[in-house]
């Protein structure tokens, strides 16, 4: 493994911000750190750059213990979320400084510049100062200046937090493709749920200081092993309803076959089923699990409408319709429509 970090602990007073937390990522791979406010990633991320010292556990890159060593030691290159540029330097000037921090050659670190100048599009920007920059642009030199000394490892702390929402969409695009390009193992800081299914080979949610699941984004979406994966990560219909002899009472909807019955005791169970899956009107008519439920209200989301609807004799629950010109508007607010699902796009959320 390219990054190995064993039961690292942080402690600040009687709060432990990391709780034992194990994590390898492999040479090359993109993983992605995921979680709320305060759930200890951004303090992991310090750890393995160095800027925090753990008080129990060892972090390892590359092979070597880097637990305690400074962070101008460990080669590890970092974009901040502020760009965290000199004001003062030109572009060139910002890119060249980790090259000059390590004394390299003046035609070595002209060379390299104009080369990571290059790799994020930023050819005749050289002598611009940052304020003469847009956000955008502001990030791609932290980007390059990141990777210019050829860094064994990148660390991404929410770097796309201060764009507009398109910019960021097309960032995150680009610095995947640069990552894939140069071969770097990354390791990036969300809390953007989209954001980390969008760029990710693997995700870790974290929670309470601790890695709650990890695995790649398409399993983690479709079969979370906590109620809190299941509702932190996409939107989500949480349904519950009591498990006997192979199917599950759900309010509104009956008996419901259970997906790997075989498996599920009898007694209390939570079902998690995507927005996407629950259908509408006609589209549900064909489905063996169907409920009536009122539209409380009717996002239009371009491409798609968002209905929150509420079960007769059930919950509330989210139902996303995909939009195609020819397709009749979504059921407007107060109208009472057919609900449905099949059966083999329910998870059961483990309990605890």
């Amino acid at each position: 493994m390219q990054l190995s970090v064993t039961g690292i602990v942080r402690r600040f007073g009687t709060v432990a911000a990391l709780g034992g937390v194990d994590l390898d990522v492999a040479e090359g791979e993109f993983l992605t750190i995921l979680g709320p406010s305060g759930s200890g990633k951004t303090t992991l991320l310090k750890a393995i750059a160095g800027f925090e010292i753990p008080d129990e556990g060892a972090v390892t890159l590359g092979g070597l213990d880097v637990t305690l060593a400074p962070p101008r030691s460990r080669e590890v290159g970092m974009v901040f979320q502020n760009y965290a540029l000199f004001p003062h330097m030109s572009v060139a000037q910002n890119i060249a400084f980790p090259l000059e921090m390590r004394r390299r050659p003046r035609a070595e670190v002209r060379q390299r510049v104009e080369a990571a100048l290059r790799l994020v599009e930023l050819e005749g920007m050289a002598a611009r100062l940052p304020r003469q920059l847009s956000g955008g642009q502001q990030q791609r030199v932290a980007l390059a200046r990141a990777v210019v000394f050829d860094p064994k490892l990148l660390l991404l702390d929410e770097p796309f937090g201060a764009l507009d929402r398109k910019l960021r969409e097309s960032l995150q695009l680009e610095v995947r493709r640069l990552q894939r390009r140069l071969g770097l193992t990354t390791l990036f800081i969300t809390h953007d749920q989209e954001e980390a299914l969008i760029m990710s080979d693997r995700i870790a949610v974290m929670d309470k200081g601790r890695i709650q699941q990890i695995g790649r984004p398409g399993d983690l979406y479709a079969r979370p092993a906590s109620r809190f994966v299941a509702d932190f990560l996409g939107e989500s219909n949480l349904l519950e309803g009591r498990a006997g002899q192979g199917v599950a009472q759900l309010p509104g909807f009956g008996a419901v076959p259970l997906p790997g019955a075989a498996a599920q005791p009898d007694g209390p169970v939570t079902l998690l089923l995507r927005p996407e899956a629950l259908r509408v009107e006609a589209a549900a008519a064909p489905l063996p699990c169907r409920a009536t439920g009122t539209v409380l209200e009717t996002v239009f989301l371009g491409q798609s409408a968002k209905l929150r609807l509420r079960v007769e004799g059930g919950a509330e629950m989210l139902a996303r319709l995909p939009l195609r010109p020819s397709d009749p508007p979504p059921p407007a607010e107060g109208v009472v429509v057919t609900l449905g699902f099949a059966p083999e796009d329910l998870h059961v959320v483990p309990q605890g």
